[in-house]
């Protein structure tokens, strides 16, 4: 059976090592930090109540998950947390392009609905006492994030489990209000612009820094690593600078110093650290040497 909700990603990242999957469910709030092993999650969206397996992720704000009937599906991390409480009604969407969003993962993109506004239909009126609604197209359901382009994202959750929010700036009509936004944005422009391969590759970096970052969807903050002298040297020579990547338990068997010199494999991508002027994260570092 197909089910006609369901986002199937045209690519993504697979996770494909146990190590990798636990790391990344650590990341998304999915399992504890001293956990060893995976365990079944659940898909309980659209009236469905059904184990899923995790395959991999888009993006930080799309996970990859498969059902029962071998689909493929797009879902926010927070939101598949979410459905992991035995206390969540599995439910399904309440309206074309509408979504209810959870006391826990509130709308950054809310529509406000006038308190004096008379209701259109002889049911009680729930929405004073509801969180706010976020309006997501229909071709979008279960709390999705879209990107309308390839820089913009609108999104319908507040958060980041990597410790990571990029906030969606929409169009201003007034003149007066580009005028300053236009100003930073020359200056930006000034900036090298950095290329990044899609795929893994070969770095070397050197440990600057051990730090952590709040996280919305998690009682304990995450540990991160900081580094400096960050450069992809195949399969060409690519100078980036400063990185980081979560302080993993991969990461912790190589007990770490500040100053250790490091060769490794692993994906890089733009990915601002909150709180942090680091602009670029590693993904899943592999084959760890350390150096001298």
């Amino acid at each position: 059976m197909a089910y006609a909700f369901m986002i199937e990603p045209q690519q993504y990242i697979a996770l494909e090592s146990e190590d990798e999957l636990i790391e990344k469910c650590q990341e998304w709030g999915l399992l504890s930090g001293k956990a060893t092993k995976l365990k079944t999650f659940y898909y309980k969206g659209n009236g469905l109540n059904l184990p899923c397996t995790i395959l991999g992720y888009v993006d930080h704000m799309a996970a990859v998950i498969q059902l029962d009937n071998e689909q493929k599906h797009c879902i926010h991390p927070s939101y598949l947390k979410e459905m992991q409480a035995s206390s969540y009604s599995a439910r399904g969407l309440a309206g074309a392009g509408t979504v209810k969003v959870s006391e826990s993962t509130t709308a950054t993109t809310t529509t406000s609905t006038s308190k004096n506004e008379p209701s259109t239909n002889d049911e009680p009126n729930i929405e004073a006492s509801a969180p706010p609604t976020a309006t997501i197209p229909s071709e979008y359901p279960d709390h999705m994030d879209y990107i309308d382009d390839e820089d913009h994202r609108v999104s319908g959750l507040v958060g980041d489990p990597d410790g990571l929010v990029e906030e969606y700036v929409g169009p201003q009509n007034s003149t007066t209000a580009d005028a300053k936004p236009k100003a930073k944005t020359a200056s930006k422009s000034k900036a090298i612009k950095i290329d990044l391969p899609e795929g893994k590759v070969k770095m070397s970096a050197v440990v600057k820094e051990f730090t952590t970052v709040p996280n919305h969807f998690s009682d304990n903050d995450d540990e991160v690593i900081i580094y400096e002298a960050v450069a992809i040297t195949e399969p060409e020579l690519i100078e980036i600078g400063e990185a980081w990547s979560s302080h993993s338990a991969t990461m912790k068997k190589q007990e770490l110093e500040v100053g250790d010199i490091l060769s490794f494999e692993g994906k890089i991508i733009k990915k601002k650290l909150t709180r942090n002027p680091v602009p670029y994260k590693i993904n899943n570092p592999s084959k760890i040497q350390k150096e001298g």
